[in-house]
Parts: structure tokens; C-alpha cells; sequence
């Protein structure tokens, strides 16, 4: 896709995900991911923050509804997707533009963490789903094979 913006945004969620249905039947999830610089400042010899960036994001369909199961207030998240200028008309008359990142890609950071994944059952590729592209609830975890190493939980992994 030329000409596309696309970035990587590590920071924290401002609010638990938003996750609403559309009037066609397709899931999106919103929500704000704020990421804030630390820099070293040499009078002071100490880290302090910056000014945060507060970046509204979307995700859509499979995806909307992973984030508002997964992700909650607070978490430091890593996202990628595309920026998107979009602009409209506010209440009061005025024309206005946002920016927003169109989530493609989003976890949270293990930086300070630790997570448990699940892998959701799904008919296509990377979770999408092959009836259409509408949206579905989450179903269980399928089974994994024996030999799958995400299906074992971390103390008995070999890694």
C-alpha cells in the first residue's frame, strides 16, 4: 500500500478499550495509547518525562474485539499500524482534523510485564476469517498440539 504512513507506537492506555458495533455489524475498538519521552537532563542528573503524545487509535472486526478483551487501563502496549487524516464539521460549526492510528498490529510490551497468550480459532490467515470478513465473537482456544510450545505453560517450557 504506497504512500501510507505506517509507525510503531510504544506507550500506555489512557482508558480500557471502547469496543462498539457499526450499523453494518462490524466491530470497532478505540481507544488512546499516550507515550511519553524520558530524557536525561544533565542539571538536574536525573531522568525526567517529556510531553506525552496522546494518539487516538482504531482497530477493527477480529482485531476490536481481541483489544477490548486483552487490553486494559494502564498497560504499556507496542502498536503498529497507518496514521490517518481525516478531517469533519464539530457541533459548533468549526472544521476540524484528527490524526489516528489505524491499528494492524498491537500487544502489550513485556518490558515490565509478563503475558499469557491464548490463540484464538480462527478460519484464515492471522485471525482473520474466511466467511466475509464479518465480524464473529471470540470463540475458545482450540486445543493445541502436543508439541506446540506456546501451549505450555512458562515453568515447564524448555526456554
Amino acid at each position: 500500500m504506497a504512500g501510507e504512513t505506517v509507525i510503531t507506537i510504544v506507550g500506555n492506555l489512557t482508558a480500557d478499550p471502547e469496543l462498539r458495533t457499526t450499523s453494518n455489524g462490524g466491530a470497532v475498538a478505540n481507544f488512546i495509547i499516550a507515550a511519553t519521552p524520558r530524557v536525561y537532563d544533565r542539571q538536574s542528573d536525573q531522568w525526567v518525562d517529556g510531553d506525552a503524545l496522546f494518539l487516538r487509535c482504531t482497530a477493527w472486526r477480529d482485531l476490536a474485539a481481541h483489544c477490548a478483551n486483552s487490553l486494559a487501563k494502564g498497560m504499556r502496549v507496542i502498536a503498529q499500524g497507518r496514521l490517518q487524516q481525516r478531517s469533519y464539521q464539530a457541533q459548533d460549526g468549526s472544521n476540524r482534523t484528527v490524526i489516528e492510528l489505524q491499528v494492524d498490529e498491537i500487544g502489550p510490551s513485556l518490558r515490565y510485564a509478563t503475558a499469557q497468550v491464548r490463540k484464538m480459532q480462527s478460519g484464515g490467515y492471522q485471525g482473520g476469517n474466511t466467511n466475509g470478513g464479518g465480524y464473529q465473537q471470540p470463540q475458545q482456544p482450540q486445543q493445541a498440539p502436543a508439541d506446540d510450545p506456546w501451549s505450555t505453560p512458562a515453568e515447564e517450557s524448555e526456554f
